[in-house]
This record gives C-alpha cells, sequence and structure tokens, in this order.
C-alpha cells in the first residue's frame, strides 16, 4: 500500500466542511450546558474500542482499530499493509514506522490529542461550543490561545442514550502547530470492556527488545 504516514498528519490533515467554521457564531444560552455535557462524557469514558477513518488533505484514506483506556493511552492499530503504528502509554505519543524502522515520540500535553488524552488539559476550560444546527450533534474546539504549539482539535459527538455521559464521540479533527489538519472518523464504538496495559506497548522496530 503506498499510503505514507507522518506523525504529524495523526496528530494535527483534513477536514469536513461541516467543521469549518469561517467566523465564531454568537453564543447560545445552550452552550455552557453543551460544553459541560461533553466534558462529562469524555470523563465518563473509561474504556472505548473502535473502528476508525483517518484522511488526510491528499483524500488519501486508512483505517484500523482504536482503543482507548483512560488516562492518557490509546493505540491506532492500522489496517493490513500499512506498517505503522501510534500509540500511547499515558505520558508520549508513540509513532513507529516499521518500513524505515524509526521511532518518534511526543510528550501527550504537545499534540491536539492531548485535548482526548492528557487528564491535566481541562476541556472546560479551553473548550468551546460551536453551533451546528442540529440538536444532535455537538462539536467541542479545544485550543489553548497561550499556547499555540499545542494545536487545536475539534471534537464531535452525537447524543446517544447508550453513550458514556449521553454523548457518543463520533469524529475529531486536528490541527497541529504547523497547520496540518487531520480527520479521524469513528464508528462501531464499544465501551467498558477490559483492556491490558500492554496494549499500549510496541515492538521497536530499531532492536529486538520489547518497549
Amino acid at each position: 500500500m503506498s499510503f505514507r504516514l507522518t506523525f504529524g498528519s495523526l496528530a494535527g490533515a483534513a477536514v469536513s466542511a461541516a467543521l469549518v467554521v469561517s467566523a465564531p457564531a454568537p453564543a447560545r444560552a445552550d452552550d455552557a450546558a453543551d460544553l459541560a455535557s461533553a466534558v462529562a462524557a469524555l470523563r465518563a469514558i473509561t474504556t472505548m474500542r473502535a473502528d476508525f477513518i483517518q484522511a488526510d488533505t491528499n483524500g488519501q484514506r486508512v483505517g484500523g482499530v482504536l482503543t482507548l483506556k483512560r488516562p492518557g493511552k490509546i493505540r491506532f492499530q492500522y489496517e493490513r499493509g500499512v506498517p505503522m503504528l501510534v500509540v500511547s502509554d499515558g505520558s508520549a505519543l508513540t509513532f513507529v514506522d516499521y518500513e524505515v524502522r524509526q521511532v518518534q515520540r511526543w510528550p501527550i500535553k504537545n499534540s491536539p490529542l492531548g485535548a482526548l488524552l492528557d487528564p491535566s488539559r481541562d476541556v472546560g476550560k479551553y473548550g468551546r461550543v460551536i453551533p451546528t444546527g442540529s440538536d444532535r450533534i455537538v462539536n467541542v474546539v479545544v485550543r489553548d490561545k497561550a499556547r499555540p504549539e499545542y494545536g487545536a482539535i475539534t471534537l464531535v459527538f452525537t447524543r446517544k442514550a447508550g453513550a458514556p455521559g449521553g454523548l457518543e464521540l463520533s469524529s475529531w479533527a486536528a490541527l497541529d502547530s504547523q497547520k496540518r489538519r487531520t480527520i479521524v472518523t469513528l464508528s462501531n464504538q464499544q465501551y467498558g470492556m477490559a483492556v491490558p496495559d500492554n496494549t499500549f506497548r510496541y515492538s521497536d522496530p530499531r532492536s529486538t527488545v520489547r518497549r
């Protein structure tokens, strides 16, 4: 498969038109409640597994399975034929390219995904609701204006009674400090399963040592 993924493209390249806002919309009375609900929904997720599709600005798409365990742990297991892995052990995001035997690590807080993974990132403080015109959808943009190097992320929730907190995380669009955008869309979300911590380890291609 010719798809070439970079760490930057995951952490932060393609946004659907529904997520692009040309100008700030007036705040609604319900925005504070929607933001509080989104924060509660994130905090209510203990573990989650979902299929994902990731796209870049060139229109290339790749899928796989995402496993999340809060606080801070995530694994993007890409589909067969994509020799890459992105995993967080709770403190750093690691991008592994098995084809060229490279490993890159970034602190969670330095990535737009920090809003999803970093327990110290206050989504309620740095988040802002973007009205969507639909009562079923809640869009929350998280950006720390004092830390532009952290980038920004738009978390998209769909109201669903069976999801933690009544809101299901359905996609996100990340913008990193180099202005690269990524959209990740989730489906078939499952919650509350047992996930061992060794799920978030990886085989280091630079050696035979298990990390």
